[in-house]
């Protein structure tokens, strides 16, 4: 079964055993670049070239974010969002900004939240640094680009030690911090044979990618991290290891 409707029965479960009013209500809105990551936030971000969106989902004074390529507006309650399809992109991000917003309110998930201004240039520093002290100096397969994070892991581990894919046709085959970014559908398994760990965008949970990317990783017997907010609730529901040095 797909992780994200594990996810939705999951947290059926959690909400039922904290005897959470079916009827609360949820509110989802597409927020602006500069509301995701904020003013000061470099323009080499997909966000902030308007490619991709960040939906923000409140519950109770809660939030939790997801981000997406096909960003919408919703409002209903915890019974309906319990109800989505997911086999819809528009409504798995939905669902998944709402798991983030109801998980984060009980506690039971932390970093729902996208760091703005110089942090999300920061992160990449950030996160390479605990990569390092985790796994060491290894062969790195970055799974979504994200410049800052792959500018750092490039100065951090060498070039030769790292390969990128990525799923948008504007990036693929253009030369990145000095690393030419690879098809993420045709090239990946070609990138899990060669790495030694795979570090994964987490908005993979929204688009769908992720349920391949858990299995070949686990048959090629190699550890996958994830990185961003956007998988949060996920990873925690499932134990999936996360990084996330800004997120709040």
């Amino acid at each position: 079964m797909d992780i994200l409707q594990q996810a939705q029965e999951k947290l059926d479960r959690i909400c039922s055993e904290a005897n959470l009013d079916p009827a609360q209500q949820i509110t989802v809105r597409c927020l602006t670049p500069d509301e995701a990551i904020g003013a000061e936030a470099s323009q080499e971000f997909i966000i902030k070239k308007g490619q991709e969106r960040v939906i923000e989902a409140e519950y109770n004074g809660a939030a939790g974010q997801a981000f997406t390529d096909q960003p919408s507006n919703w409002q209903g309650n915890l019974e309906e969002i319990l109800q989505l399809d997911l086999n819809d992109t528009g409504q798995r991000a939905v669902f998944t900004a709402g798991l983030n917003a109801v998980l984060r309110r009980l506690g039971k998930a932390g970093g729902t939240i996208h760091c703005r201004n110089d942090e999300p240039s920061r992160c990449g520093e950030e996160l390479a640094n605990l990569l390092y002290n985790h796994f060491g100096v290894q062969k790195y397969g970055l799974i979504g680009l994200q410049p800052a994070i792959l500018e750092a892991m490039g100065d951090g581990f060498g070039t030769s030690r790292l390969q990128v894919l990525d799923l948008n046709e504007d990036n693929i085959g253009e030369k990145r911090f000095g690393v030419t970014v690879g098809d993420g559908e045709k090239d990946l398994q070609q990138l899990i044979d060669w790495c030694d760990v795979g570090v994964a965008t987490g908005s993979s949970v929204v688009n769908g990618s992720i349920n391949d990317l858990l299995s070949r990783f686990e048959v090629a017997e190699k550890p996958l991290v994830f990185f961003g907010n956007t998988i949060s609730g996920v990873a925690a529901l499932f134990d999936l290891p996360r990084l996330c040095p800004f997120g709040c």
